[in-house]
């Protein structure tokens, strides 16, 4: 049984702190951006949750220098419970470490620099392809929609394979 003290996360337009916050209030662990979460002791148990960029967990590696993650949570674009062999693989996590992705969503207004021209480009490449594609399912469908007009995906339901697997793992 591990001894999980905090949900500690890393965004950049906002999805992932608002699943910090819903896992925070379903849980009652207290939540933190990494940036702020200095006021925990080095080694802490934690659920870390970052924001996902090709497949990595942004601010994954630094939060597992500092903390004891106990479980990872990639959000993204795609479908929760999506991808996760894929982020196993591009974060090197350990196969014993638990997995999840989350659907958070999606506005170019909300991202600068580097990261807005990279999806202004991604989502006009990849758009043009759904819209394209004849015999899209619904899954492309919402993509297609979401990198046409944004949206905002967040949601309680979304945690539920974390807290069924925090609820197990904190008996």
């Amino acid at each position: 049984m591990k001894n999980i003290c905090a949900v500690v996360y890393t965004s950049n337009t906002g999805y992932t702190k608002k699943y910090a916050e819903l896992l925070s209030k379903e849980t009652g662990l207290p939540f933190y951006s990494l940036k702020d979460a200095t006021v925990l002791d080095k080694g802490t148990p934690v659920i870390y949750l970052g924001w996902l960029m090709a497949g990595v967990v942004k601010g994954y590696k630094r939060a597992s220098k500092r903390f004891t993650v106990s479980a990872v949570c990639g959000v993204g674009m795609g479908e929760s419970g999506s991808q996760i062999n894929d982020i196993r693989k591009n974060n090197a996590l350990p196969k014993e470490l638990p997995v999840f992705t989350l659907q958070g969503g999606f506005d170019i207004s909300k991202l600068h620099g580097v990261y807005k021209f990279m999806m202004s480009i991604m989502a006009k490449t990849v758009g043009k392809g759904l819209a394209n594609k004849s015999d899209r399912t619904p899954d492309e469908d919402k993509m297609l929609k979401m990198l046409a007009d944004g949206g905002d995906f967040v949601s309680a339901e979304n945690l539920s394979p974390i807290l069924e697997w925090y609820s197990k793992d904190e008996r």
